[in-house]
């Protein structure tokens, strides 16, 4: 995990693929919601050279939006795993196209 979270203080993109209820419960200051089911549409603005964590509640769902992200040509994509794991990380701006 501490080299997830190097990659973030570096500035890379926190996206967190949980339900906007569960995102709303909790989630890592400055991260970005996009619930899993909502991943394939998100595809068309974010930035393919920004790296991006992606995290979730146990790291499953994280894993498929991973996956997801490197078939439509993402590279710098990390499964974080579950985000309260991460600590108190505070995470950078959005940067979309």
């Amino acid at each position: 995990m501490e080299e997830i979270e190097k990659i973030i203080e570096k500035g890379a993109l926190v996206i967190d693929v949980r339900t906007p209820a569960e995102f709303e419960e909790g989630h890592i200051q400055g991260s970005l919601n996009i619930p899993l089911n909502e991943i394939d549409g998100a595809v068309e603005w974010l930035q393919k050279d920004v790296p991006a964590v992606l995290v979730c509640a146990s790291g499953s769902r994280s894993a498929v939006a991973v996956q997801i992200l490197k078939a439509n040509g993402f590279e710098k994509v990390y499964n974080g795993g579950g985000w309260n794991s991460l600590g108190n990380i505070k995470a950078g701006g959005c940067p979309v196209k």
